[in-house]
């Protein structure tokens, strides 16, 4: 189950306090003070990993808190400092502010590390305050507080290429012809219930990744359909695929075009600038090659790569992941 946007809140390890003590040893007769300071509270440390894909484990476990610093101690022993506690997220999860909005963190890469909150400092103990003239001090410190925050996180799957289109487009075909992604195919609209990742592995062992967003309808922008709750998801591919469906008749394919090149307007105009190659799937059940000659006109008219496929009987598909390969890892290259 995808699970891409959710709320949190994290707490970081409060400083332990400084202790009061003075030393009473039997030959020491004006044994002076010996309390030590607080450890300092642990950290909220996030990272991610490629070995998650959703936020689903935030659901269960939406609070986060790190270990406290010890007290300090007599004999002039400092406590120990807390543990951080690191949280995984998924590779492709921006973090933002809970109440201001304000973005925090991007996580793009394995491994990549952010400090959420700090730990409060140790308080300091009771023989940091002795001087020549003020010997037996009682001050002491409490441990300053850890930081607290509230947080957003909303995931953004990270692929090379994204596929969109109407519902029932054949986008869930196409990645489960090209990948060993295996998502549900059926005929009726809104199959797809969330992205499906595939990975497109070529003869010279390079590869790249292909997601599969659920149909866009018009007025996605706007809420309508599921298209809204992912296209967030495409935001960071280097290229799309529109997928137009050519085996309904009566379907108006310029139509089903221009629709979505302004709903991906609508939610972001650097999406509709992204590079993009036009599909006409389902060409083994095409009703009218006119149509397609239009839409390859059409194509033509935007300056776009033109392809004619059919992922049942394999029309066209390798010639369209190669063309996709050429584009996504020459992109890869020189960036």
């Amino acid at each position: 189950m995808l699970v891409d946007e959710v709320r949190i809140t994290i707490k970081a390890g409060d400083g332990g306090n400084g202790c009061l003590a003075f030393r009473r040893e039997k030959y020491v007769p004006h044994g002076g003070p010996s309390g030590g300071d607080g450890g300092r509270g642990g950290d909220i440390v996030m990272a991610a990993t490629k070995h998650r894909d959703t936020l689903l484990h935030f659901r269960f476990n939406p609070e986060y808190t790190a270990q406290r610093g010890r007290h300090g101690e007599g004999s002039n022993r400092t406590g120990h400092d807390g543990e951080n506690l690191t949280v995984q997220v998924p590779i492709g999860t921006t973090v933002f502010d809970d109440e201001t909005g304000e973005q925090l963190c991007d996580f793009v890469a394995d491994g990549q590390t952010w400090i959420a909150a700090r730990g409060g400092r140790g308080g300091r103990g009771n023989a940091r305050f002795a001087t020549a003239t003020h010997q037996t001090p009682t001050e002491h410190e409490e441990g300053k507080p850890g930081e607290f925050k509230r947080l957003q996180l909303k995931l953004k799957l990270l692929a090379d290429v994204g596929l969109v289109g109407y519902p029932n487009a054949g986008k869930s075909t196409l990645i489960s012809r090209i990948s060993a992604a295996r998502p549900k195919i059926a005929d009726y609209p809104f199959t797809t219930l969330e992205p499906n990742l595939g990975v497109v592995h070529l003869p010279d062992f390079r590869s790249f990744v292909v997601a599969d967003i659920p149909g866009i309808v018009e007025g996605a922008h706007e809420g309508r359909g599921l298209g809204i709750q992912f296209l967030r998801h495409i935001e960071r591919t280097k290229v799309l695929v529109h997928l137009v469906d050519m085996s309904e008749t009566g379907r108006d394919p310029i139509h089903d075009f221009d629709t979505l090149m302004v709903e991906l307007q609508s939610f972001d105009e650097d999406l509709a600038r992204r590079p993009m190659l036009v599909v006409a799937s389902k060409m083994d059940a095409a009703q009218d090659l006119a149509k397609v000659a239009e839409l390859r006109e059409l194509a033509a008219d935007h300056n776009l790569p033109f392809f004619e496929i059919s992922s049942v009987t394999g029309q066209g598909v390798e010639a369209l992941k190669f063309a996709l390969a050429e584009r996504v890892l020459t992109r890869q290259t020189n960036g």
